[in-house]
């Protein structure tokens, strides 16, 4: 880890990022053990690198309102087995979880996505924005020698337009007609419908965002994730959310978990109240999300 280059942040939080970094390569390693190939035990982690606010400097920790900013990481792999499907992920992510809020071990939200070397520096060839940020402004907290990062490339406006414009007309008349569809089914009283409609919604909104800004989106359905994500880089969507009661917690946890539980647990509950302050907010969304494509595409145009 290069202290130095984390010199603008306190000292507890370098104890923090050192803790979440072991527990990265503890899982990872812990995983390792179970492989017979000679190839998979080869299987390494040759990067991991801090990216936005809090590499930049200009994280947030509102504890009145309740917005905190996350640790966002790159990790980077050197086979495509241990890319983001690799079971290690799923179990640090956990314990990243546990670590937050049952041990504390750590204050700060973290999240994390998984790439291999051999993509991450495909992306940087084709000059994606999201890649070409970390390159330029990631701190590396642990950096495997032997894995140079290629020199990215830039594209041209009109290239970066074109791919944005491709993905709005995508993803938001899809995430559109998942609205529209929960409309349908709160109509009809089927609230877990509706909630597993209104997450289908949330999620399309935030993969819509994500790549017209920064032409990638991770493959994720989680909304904490993607919520995480869209609001490092458009912090205008931080109001979409307020934190700052139980009730707004609790409302979007169970749309959060609705992915899952609304389609397969006869568990899963959510009230009439929760759905109509959902339904909202979830309007709210979209009408931000449209003004920042519109900007964008405008802007690049």
């Amino acid at each position: 880890m290069d202290i130095e280059q984390l010199s603008h942040l306190p000292a507890k939080k370098h104890r923090e990022l050192q803790r979440v970094t072991q527990v990265l390569f503890e899982e990872f390693e812990d995983a390792l053990k179970t492989k017979v190939s000679e190839k998979n035990k080869r299987g390494r982690i040759v990067k991991v690198i801090l990216f936005g606010s809090y590499a930049r400097g200009n994280w947030v920790e509102d504890h009145t309102g309740g917005y905190l900013s996350d640790y966002d990481l790159l990790v980077v792999v050197n086979y495509d087995n241990f890319g983001e499907n690799y079971e290690a992920w799923e179990r640090a992510g956990e314990r990243l979880l546990q670590e937050l809020t049952i041990t504390r071990n750590i204050a700060t939200p973290v999240n994390f996505i998984v790439h291999t070397y051999v993509d991450v520096n495909s992306q940087l060839a084709r000059g994606l924005p999201f890649f070409v940020d970390i390159a330029r402004d990631g701190i590396p907290l642990y950096d495997a020698p032997g894995y140079p990062l290629a020199s990215p490339k830039m594209l041209s406006p009109q290239e970066a337009r074109d791919e944005a414009k491709k993905h709005f007309d995508h993803w938001f008349p899809s995430a559109t007609y998942c609205m529209r569809q929960a409309e349908y089914a709160l109509r009809d009283q089927q609230p877990k419908h509706g909630a597993f409609q209104l997450h289908q919604a949330a999620e399309r909104l935030y993969h819509c965002v994500l790549l017209v800004i920064a032409l990638y989106s991770p493959k994720s359905h989680k909304l904490t994730f993607l919520r995480s994500q869209a609001e490092r880089l458009a912090p205008s969507l931080i109001s979409v959310w307020p934190r700052d009661t139980k009730f707004a917690r609790r409302c979007f946890s169970r749309l959060d978990r609705a992915y899952v539980d609304a389609r397969y647990s006869p568990a899963y509950e959510i009230t009439d109240e929760e759905l109509a302050w959902l339904t909202e907010r979830i309007k709210l969304l979209q009408e931000a999300v449209a003004k920042l494509c519109a900007d964008k595409l405008d802007v690049a145009s």
